[in-house]
């Protein structure tokens, strides 16, 4: 489904709440109240600027006595199959949000990846899959990251441990191009990328990868993802700890120079790598 036809979709998805609401006779406070989320929350469902999550597409069914109606929607809209089921949500959220900030712990953050690296990743992970399945993973990668290109592109700000500079995915060629590609970015201040070194030793997100989302208008949201899985996460007080924990990886990672600095002398390691091989 187009992006254009998806927004269509959830302003369709909106309008219906706004009218069934109003029929059965409930503000929106009335109604977040019984499912659990703010007033606000129904007023942003309504107007197609959040998408709930399932659960509460269920629940507002179940109040509204709407048939699943809410339901089937939610589960259609956040079938896009270029994505794991657990992280469509995250991508909508990605074009809305002012601020990202992310910690990756293994890997090249996918919105920094290079098609070359995407490909290696896509391929290490699915090694049975068709050539037109890797293409339309790698392409969709390639579109989200066209938000940092946007005139209004959220504040990207990124801790990469160094680890993600040291595996050499895709061999040293792709790695190389995908160092000098982060490099780039950095230089031209699209995103802001510092390094976790090894000599930190224990640090507060090892569990795993972690992105902080703000909003103009709407509270944060924290995301974390292991190898197979992904949680969207609004719970005030657990977003407070992971916005904390990212204050501590910020605090102990190298500054913007060293961090361009160490970026750029892991890429010529891995292009006199290539050039040997």
């Amino acid at each position: 489904m187009a992006n254009g036809s998806r927004q269509a979709a959830w302003e369709f998805f909106g309008a219906e709440l706004k009218r069934r609401r109003e029929d059965a006779g409930f503000t929106q406070v009335e109604l977040g109240s019984r499912v659990f989320v703010s007033g606000g929350y129904i007023g942003q469902f309504e107007q197609a600027i959040r998408k709930p999550q399932l659960d509460v597409a269920q629940r507002i069914d179940e109040v509204l006595q709407s048939d699943g109606i809410f339901e089937r929607l939610c589960r259609q809209l956040i079938d896009d199959r270029r994505y794991a089921d657990y992280f469509a949500e995250v991508v909508e959220l990605e074009r809305l949000a002012t601020r990202l900030c992310e910690f990756a712990p293994t890997l090249v953050p996918g919105l920094l990846q290079t098609a070359a690296y995407a490909r290696a990743v896509t391929v290490a992970a699915n090694p049975f899959v068709t050539d037109e399945y890797i293409d339309e993973k790698v392409t969709a990668r390639l579109e989200r990251a066209r938000i940092l290109k946007d005139a209004a592109r959220p504040e990207y700000w990124v801790v990469l441990h160094e680890t993600v500079l040291r595996i050499p995915v895709g061999g040293p060629g792709a790695m190389a191009g995908q160092l000098d590609h982060i490099a780039r970015l950095m230089r031209e201040r699209h995103a802001v990328v510092t390094v976790l070194p090894y000599a930190v030793g224990a640090h507060p997100s090892m569990g795993g990868m972690l992105t902080l989302m703000d909003f103009d208008d709407a509270p944060p949201i924290a995301y974390t993802e292991t190898s197979f899985s992904g949680t969207l996460v609004d719970d005030p007080g657990v977003v407070k700890r992971a916005q904390r924990a990212y204050d501590l990886l910020r605090v102990a990672a190298l500054s913007p120079e060293a961090s361009l600095a160490l970026v750029e002398s892991a890429a010529e390691d891995f292009r006199r790598c290539a050039s040997t091989t």
